[in-house]
């Protein structure tokens, strides 16, 4: 059900370690976590090993591919604060090829335990560099906000995808969060780069959503992806059932939308390889 999927694609990490990617945007209800948590699926779907970490404290990504808080022994505080390593936290999903690192309602207070840590902003990537061979992409779900979790994620990471709802403060959002991770790249990880940008709870009907998706692509040009991703009610209903909208319901417009966009992300980090 996802042949629109290329088969065959390597990760652009010459050494064979994985790919990591933060799925940040500082503004909430922008699709953050649907985004990470289908385009996971669709890419574990193409026989990608996949990691998703689930750094927010709302653990949304966790709840959305079934793993309730109960069930959630290590977390991804846990290795934030050095409790344990990064291979005692990885979950299997019922999704092939897929896991997870779930979240914590502690990461809440997270960034006041750390305020004072050696090597505070380097904590995620230095756990998870023991498990980076296991995996072809590791996709980190951020926070919506610019602090200290969502910076971990950014030294950890290659590359951001942003996730971008077309609504009207869209673009001032957006530069500021560019403006950040410069700061990154500059201060503590010199390699982070933009993947792309995607624009999120598109509404055909709405002249709005075309004309920020038209500022948008003015100012990112081709880093803004081509597939959009549609409002679609059976996208908001899937996270309740605990499942990835593309395993809900494959054939409405919202995972149809997701299994393009992984499609597009997947030949773009082929012509890194390249």
């Amino acid at each position: 059900m996802f042949a629109k999927l290329p088969d065959k694609i390597v990760t652009p990490n010459k050494d064979g370690s994985a790919r990591v990617l933060a799925i940040a945007n500082q503004k909430g209800g922008v699709g953050k976590t649907t985004t990470a948590v289908n385009l996971a699926t669709a890419m574990a779907a193409c026989d990608k090993r996949v990691l998703i970490i689930d750094i927010d404290a709302q653990g949304n990504a966790s709840t959305g591919l079934g793993l309730e808080a109960p069930n959630r022994k290590v977390t991804s505080y846990d290795l934030l604060i050095g409790r344990n390593n990064a291979s005692e936290a990885v979950v299997k999903t019922s999704i092939p090829n897929l896991s997870l690192i779930p979240s914590s309602v502690d990461l809440s207070g997270a960034e006041i335990e750390l305020i004072d840590a050696d090597r505070r902003e380097y904590r995620l990537k230095d756990t998870i560099k023991t498990i980076l061979h296991d995996f072809d992409y590791i996709l980190i779900d951020c926070p919506p906000a610019l602090g200290l979790l969502t910076l971990n994620a950014f030294c950890a990471s290659d590359a951001v995808l942003v996730p971008l709802q077309c609504e009207f403060y869209a673009l001032e959002g957006l530069s500021h969060l560019i403006r950040t991770i410069e700061r990154v790249k500059r201060a503590f990880n010199p390699r982070l780069e933009i993947q792309g940008v995607v624009l999120t709870m598109y509404d055909k009907r709405n002249n709005l959503s075309d004309m920020v998706a038209a500022d948008v692509r003015d100012y990112f040009g081709d880093k803004v992806y081509e597939t959009v991703i549609p409002r679609n009610v059976r996208v908001s209903e899937a996270p309740s059932h605990g499942k990835p909208v593309l395993l809900y319901d494959v054939n409405c417009r919202g995972s149809q939308a997701y299994i393009h966009l992984a499609s597009e992300i997947l030949k773009r980090e082929r012509r890194l390889s390249a």
